[in-house]
């Protein structure tokens, strides 16, 4: 079967020609680890987020989808890059299966982009608005939020299928994706946009949340309200414990005082407890919303690189992107599929927690005379 190669210009022939041999290796080596850890670090991720049932609630769904789009895209489409790289930049496969490719990595990456959309919004809802955000944002919620998601990423990534020439094997980068070329003669400058529109809708989402927070932070004045006297019986919302005590001594023969008069319904500890319990959920908020947007963060540094080249090529007639660019861009994009496994082990202490109890306490209690490990 003839190879199947996309080279616009016999300049860029020429450069694949003479790429050397320490080169590929290089290649070939970085994305051999980048396959690896992108499906075993999100598969390690995946069985702690269903292993451990505290951690089935509504942010860790969505993680739970990110990491199976990870694993999906590490396991479909990278090793095709990598025969590709190995087999001199051709693709032997044919125009269906490169299309196929080319379907699932553009799908996974706007699948990506869509629900670090989604959970930017959940992450202020749950901050701004907590109350609602624990009544209403279930699993059968979350499920159809993942199930949106995927119908707007299919719905970007499918008509160009059936376009001529829109997803091709291009040498240069050495895989199955979009043709970018200038815009008058293609139209994928839309897909593009669609793509930094979301990144920057994303971000101003988490722009608000810390304006939010900030504002919350700022000390107010305590503003004391008077309580309510008559013949020294003290009620209102201003009273304390001392308007009973005159009230019993007989100082007065006003209304029976309130609940409002200081006297605790529970006891003062069941009271502490329950209000520090309600900081401790804010501030787990506050680290799962940052997780999140070291993830997002992560995403846009790796990606950028590569959309600078493409709207170069979408803009710019003239000379092409040098070479030794393009490849460290399309490289990064490959690497961000393995990047959040250790996001989300360094900057969550709920993974750390579960995974220092399902796997490392599994490895250490396994003793000679106890051949099964108890989890």
């Amino acid at each position: 079967m003839a190879n199947y190669s996309h080279a616009p210009t016999g300049s860029s022939e020429n450069l694949l020609e003479n790429v050397s041999p320490l080169a590929t290796f290089f290649k070939l080596t970085s994305l051999g680890f980048t396959i690896g850890v992108g499906v075993l670090g999100n598969l390690l991720i995946s069985f702690l987020l269903v292993k451990d049932k505290t951690l089935h609630r509504a942010p860790y769904y969505f993680l739970l989808d990110l990491c199976s789009s990870d694993i999906i895209r590490s396991a479909v489409c990278f090793p095709f890059v990598f025969l590709s790289v190995k087999n001199g930049s051709s693709w032997p496969y044919g125009s269906l299966s490169c299309k196929v490719v080319a379907f699932v990595g553009v799908l996974s990456c706007f699948h990506a982009v869509f629900m670090l959309f989604c959970v930017s919004v959940t992450r202020y809802i749950a901050i701004a608005h907590h109350r609602f955000y624990s009544k209403r944002l279930t699993f059968w919620t979350c499920l159809a939020v993942i199930c949106m998601v995927w119908t707007l990423s299919v719905a970007m990534a499918f008509p160009p299928v059936f376009d001529v020439g829109t997803y091709t094997f291009i040498r240069e980068e050495e895989q199955c994706i979009f043709e970018h070329r200038y815009f008058r003669v293609n139209d994928s400058l839309g897909f593009m946009l669609m793509f930094a529109v979301i990144v920057l809708a994303t971000h101003i989402v988490y722009l608000k949340l810390i304006f939010f927070v900030y504002d919350r932070r700022k000390m107010k004045p305590v503003q004391l309200v008077p309580a309510v006297s008559q013949n020294w019986t003290f009620h209102g919302p201003g009273a304390t414990g001392q308007a009973a005590a005159n009230w019993i001594a007989g100082f007065g023969r006003g209304p029976t005082p309130p609940t409002l008069l200081g006297i605790r319904q529970n006891p003062q500890g069941q009271g502490m407890r329950r209000r520090l319990l309600v900081m401790d959920e804010f501030k787990t908020e506050k680290r799962i919303g940052r997780m999140f947007y070291l993830i997002t963060f992560f995403f846009v540094a790796l990606w950028c690189p590569y959309l600078v080249a493409c709207y170069w090529r979408v803009f710019v007639k003239g000379p092409a992107v040098p070479r030794g660019y393009l490849t460290a861009a399309v490289w990064m994009t490959f690497a961000q599929a393995g990047v959040n496994p250790f996001i989300c082990i360094f900057s969550n202490r709920e993974l750390r927690r579960c995974f220092s109890t399902n796997i490392l306490y599994c490895r250490k209690s396994r003793l000679p005379r106890e051949p099964y490990c108890v989890i």
